[in-house]
Order: structure tokens, then sequence, then C-alpha cells
């Protein structure tokens, strides 16, 4: 279905996802997590994914991240038993797809950290590939249209930024013509910033998502907010909606484990046995938190009026919070909450 024909769109002019793991269903997985040794399958997982878009629906959530474990050693190397699971599955898939578009649904995938486009390992960057290929493949065997994307990041620096931006154009020309027209880039947190993931759209034309807290904590060009989104959303194709990720930093204090000091070791009994202690550390920025602030995302909102996107949210409590949110929104920024067809009922409780 595209922008123009699809039922609920009016009425939810922009969609709120989250990514994998249902918190607020525990009887319900989101992919077949057995070993190998019990013969775990994609057609398995599909039945899990069928019951989350249940309660999806039920919950009014209309974006959802798939787990890039939905085939279940599909590209491992060394289990070839595995390897024809994605095209065996292939009447689930089309099954789940027309569900999902029955429901306005939209999917997609974020490939893990491990699979990258930029390694200068030959071998590396072929398997990252095949396992693109593997998740692109799933989402052409429901049907799902543009809006059905495969998210990545850059990569490693592997020592010299300017030849890893290089190098993952030319993974990314590598990659087969099913995977270029459904895979986008994202800015991250600690290696490649919005300006560096621009630098590679403008060379190759890839689509790119904005990521909220990864723009605050990797900013080195000072890039002004709107004008990134703007720059951002305009990347992808005409009458493809735009999505961005949005998450809130953790801010509570860390307990970490350290070793005693050689003072702290002689000030202990001498029949004592530890050797290590637990400290109280501030936050990492880079941490996403439980929930959402519903104040830094109304101001968000706010500052991106005007821009078309979706909103994939990466709050450690998922759906939870994605849940809260609207009930946040509803109470304490309604103008926002109307762009996602949140009533003015739906206000959270103080």
């Amino acid at each position: 279905m595209n922008e123009t024909t699809t039922p609920n769109r009016a009425r939810h002019p922009r969609r709120f996802g989250f990514p994998v793991k249902v918190m607020g269903r525990a009887d319900i997985p989101s992919h077949d997590t057995r070993r190998w040794q019990q013969g775990p399958h994609l057609k398995t997982s599909i039945e899990h994914v069928d019951r989350v878009l249940d309660y999806l629906a039920g919950v009014g959530i209309d974006m959802y991240r798939l787990s890039s474990d939905l085939a279940p050693y599909a590209t491992h190397p060394d289990m070839p038993q595995f390897h024809g699971m994605v095209a065996e599955s292939d009447a689930e898939l089309a099954a789940l797809g027309r569900k999902a578009r029955a429901l306005d649904m939209r999917l997609s995938f974020h490939p893990s950290q491990y699979v990258l486009l930029n390694s200068p390992d030959a071998e590396l960057t072929r398997k990252s590939i095949w396992d693109f290929s593997s998740q692109a493949e799933m989402l052409d065997r429901m049907g799902m249209g543009p809006e059905g994307v495969l998210v990545t990041h850059v990569g490693g620096v592997y020592g010299d930024r300017e030849q890893s931006r290089a190098r993952w154009i030319e993974g990314y020309e590598q990659c087969p013509e099913h995977v270029r027209r459904r895979l986008v880039l994202e800015n991250d947190d600690i290696r490649f910033s919005a300006a560096d993931v621009l630098w590679i759209h403008d060379r190759c034309g890839v689509p790119l998502i904005f990521d909220y807290q990864h723009f605050w904590c990797l900013n080195p060009e000072r890039l002004e907010l709107r004008a990134t989104v703007k720059r951002f959303v305009d990347s992808w194709p005409a009458g493809v909606r735009p999505k961005i990720h949005f998450s809130s930093p953790r801010t509570e204090m860390r307990e970490m484990k350290r070793k005693l000091t050689a003072a702290e070791r002689d000030a202990l009994p001498a029949n004592a046995k530890t050797r290590v202690k637990t400290v109280l550390v501030p936050p990492i920025w880079t941490g996403h938190a439980d929930f959402t602030n519903p104040f830094e995302f109304a101001t968000f909102m706010r500052a991106a009026a005007g821009l078309e996107f979706d909103v994939m949210l990466e709050a450690k409590a998922k759906d939870v919070s994605l849940l809260r949110l609207r009930g946040d929104l509803a109470r304490y920024a309604p103008d926002v909450a109307a762009e996602f067809g949140i009533a003015p009922g739906d206000a959270a409780e103080p």
C-alpha cells in the first residue's frame, strides 16, 4: 500500500514503533530462540511475529522492528542445513506480509553491529552482504513496500576515517539490487557523525536515518538540529515516508566493579577473600533510558515541525515506554500528540 491509499494514515499521520522485544507481554517471544541442536526455524519465528502483530494491533502500535535473528542460523557459514529456510518459508512470509499490510504495519530490520560494509576484511564484507540479502529477501517475500528498510551503521574507523567512509560506499556498491533498494544508513554515537553519513549519501544516494541521541553524542561539526533532520528526511525517495530514531539518555548512577587498591586490601580482615568492590559512577550519555522523556521529545518534535517522518523509539522498556509516551504527550503536549493520532483522553495518570 502506498501513502495515498493506506486506510489508517489519515487517522495516524505519524507512526510510533519500537524494536524487537515485547515487554508488555512476556508470553510473546519475538523469534525462535532455540539453539541449533533443537532445529530452530523461520517458520516458528513467523508464528511468534504473527502473535506480536495481534498484540500491536490491540494496543494501536503500527510500526515494529523485526529481530535480526528472525531466521536463526540462516547465514551461518558452517551450518548449511539452515541456509534454505527463507525460501522454505515463502508461503508463511507471504501470509505474514498480507497481515502486516492489512494492519498498515510498517516493518523493518536492523542487522547487528557485526554486519557491516566497510571492513578491510573482504570476507567479512561478503558475509555481511549475505546477511543483508537474507533479511531483504524476507521483506520481499512478505511483499513489504519501500518503507520496509534495513538499517545499518557505517562500521569501524580502522585507523582512517576517510578511507573507512569511502570503503562503505565500495561495500554498498557490491550489494545486490534488492539490498540497495532497502538499505538505509544511520549516524552513530561514537564513530561516524551526521556529517559523515551525509558525506556518504552525497556520493552514493543511500537514504539516511536520523538518530536523535546519537546526534547529541557525536556532532563535532556542530551541525544545526532542524537543518540536519531536514537533510536526512530529504535523502529518502519521493513517496517513501522517512523514519527517525529517538531515545533519551540514561541519567541514573551506574554500579561498577573495580579492584581494591593495595591500601583497601590491607585494611580488610585477614580472612577476607574479596578483591573487588562495587562503586557508583555517573551515567554514560550514549546509554538508552528505560523510558522516553516526554518534554525532550515534544521539544524535538516542535523543532522539526513540518518535516514528515515516523518515529522508532529505542527506549529500553520497548512497547511499555511507547505506550507511556503516548499518554504523557496527551497530558503534557497535546499539539504533538495530535500528530500521532493520540486523543486527549489517552493522557497518562500523573
